[in-house]
């Protein structure tokens, strides 16, 4: 019996629908009327999220009948990968598209004791942060919530370990994309089984979203691009922060905190002479100190901005990480990886050159 798929997807590309992207419960609605449909679609849906197959052909325990029709109205994956970069480390970068030429990136990030991943939100980003790669190239579009997950699962294919830990770190704004994020993280728990406390969500601080996101009370881990603690310097790195100051967004994460009762995060990325002196540290321990977090410090890694940004001396880093211990703050600084295969993020997508390229920013690598 022909299967229920779509009539199109995107105009000129594969018409038949992506089965990522879709729960066990909508695969069983598009396999119906067969009597079997909840019962297959729970084997496919574990053959797509669990094991990440991207063949029908291997999907061994369904019949060779109705593994024909899938293949006549489905495919599994929404992505194609535009380009593919290992770094020296291990890092391993994607630069994928579904078809539209609106490149986009995702990244493997292997360590000793479990392996994790960085996923975006948004090809591009509109937020216009005067520190980063992505922001050069501004906005296109919100990703889908398959495009997201499509995203954990080519990476998985990279490795013969599981992915245990997703990061929303990639391009674009989380919590403008809220609704396919939050579709995404179900995806991610319910079909693929990870756990919501090894999912971590940054935004750079849109304080309404953050509101929403603790009133769902998931007990995912939420990040906040902070950067500075004193408005005059946030607003030189941040737009945003003109709508929501300083003050107003780390409430907001106080109360996220308190809702969901798991420690929040900020990220600091120090540049040279604009945020990494001793009184910024100051001011940052003042600010954050006195309920459960993180500062996560990170070293400015190159990007031609045209700001003339750069890196601080290992021993500024170093003092301003002693004033906030000092303060009984608790830090940790990023191990920085990918240098090699322009791992910051929106870096390989500015740097893309060919069919799928349609942004055309230069983003100048070190």
């Amino acid at each position: 019996m022909p299967l229920q798929g779509r009539e199109w997807y995107l105009e000129g590309v594969d018409s038949r629908v992506p089965l990522v992207g879709l729960t066990a419960q909508e695969i069983a609605e598009r396999l119906a009327p067969r009597e079997d449909a909840r019962w297959r679609a729970k084997q496919i849906a574990k053959w797509v999220y669990g094991k990440a197959v991207a063949d029908f052909d291997a999907m061994r325990d369904l019949p060779a009948t109705l593994r024909a029709e899938l293949a006549e109205a489905f495919t599994v994956d929404p992505l194609t990968v535009a380009r593919h970069a290992k770094s020296s480390d291990g890092v391993e970068k994607l630069l994928v598209h579904r078809g539209d030429g609106q490149v986009y990136e995702c990244v493997l990030l292997p360590y000793e004791d479990r392996v994790s991943c960085c996923l975006s939100s948004q090809v591009g980003c509109p937020m216009g942060c005067t520190f980063c790669a992505t922001g050069l190239g501004g906005f296109d579009r919100n990703l889908s919530a398959a495009e997201i997950v499509g995203q954990y699962l080519l990476l998985q294919r990279l490795t013969t370990r599981r992915i245990g830990h997703v990061v929303f770190m990639g391009m674009g704004e989380p919590l403008l994309n809220l609704d396919n994020v939050l579709k995404a993280i179900g995806l991610l728990h319910d079909e693929v089984g990870l756990s919501l406390r090894h999912i971590t969500v940054s935004t750079v601080g849109l304080v309404p979203q953050i509101r929403r996101l603790s009133q769902t009370g998931l007990p995912i881990h939420l990040a906040l691009s902070l950067h500075a603690a004193r408005d005059e310097v946030r607003e030189r790195l941040m737009p945003v922060n003109k709508k929501w100051p300083v003050a107003e967004v780390v409430a907001a994460m106080r109360a996220h905190q308190k809702a969901t009762g798991r420690k929040v995060t900020f990220e600091v990325l120090l540049i040279a002479d604009v945020n990494d002196s001793t009184e910024d540290a100051a001011a940052m321990s003042r600010l954050v100190r006195g309920f459960p977090c993180i500062v996560n410090l990170i070293p400015f890694n190159y990007v031609d901005t045209e700001q003339g940004f750069s890196r601080p001396s290992a021993n500024r880093i170093r003092a301003f990480r002693g004033v906030l211990e000092s303060a009984g703050v608790t830090v940790t600084q990023r191990v920085e990886r990918g240098h090699d295969i322009a791992a910051a993020c929106g870096q390989l997508a500015g740097e893309h050159v060919g069919r799928f390229a349609k942004r055309g920013v230069p983003v100048g690598v070190r």
